[in-house]
């Protein structure tokens, strides 16, 4: 009995121990595969400015697919743009839904000329 006991207070205290660890391990890939995911959209932002002479504010319109991860945790915007400024500019931001493992996170930002906010992590 007393085995059992003790085993069992082994095992409370490696969950408590590995439990955090594990949620800052999940936080910090779905903000890496975000981070990713803006930087694709930065890349098709330019391509199509190539293209079209002209950022566009819909992220629908850049064709491209997130994961799974990122649009659970995420909301992503475009915002700022201004075709006629020159150069021409835009904003892409990430914002952590209130409800996910990434409520604890900053929003992501980046813009047309790759600055980022504070919340990105290198």
């Amino acid at each position: 009995m007393i085995e059992l006991a003790i085993c069992i207070g082994i095992i409370i205290i490696l969950a408590t121990v590995v439990l955090p660890s594990y949620r800052h391990y999940v936080v910090r890939t779905n903000t890496v595969a975000t981070q990713a995911y803006l930087l694709e959209l930065v890349s098709l932002q330019n391509q199509l400015m190539f293209d079209n002479q002209g950022y566009t504010e819909r992220v629908e319109d850049l064709g491209a697919v997130p994961l799974e991860r990122v649009t659970n945790n995420y909301d992503i915007r475009i915002s700022n743009v201004n075709n006629t400024a020159q150069p021409p500019t835009f904003s892409l931001q990430a914002i952590a839904k209130k409800d996910s493992v990434q409520a604890v996170s900053g929003p992501l930002t980046i813009n047309h000329l790759g600055q980022k906010s504070a919340a990105w992590r290198e």
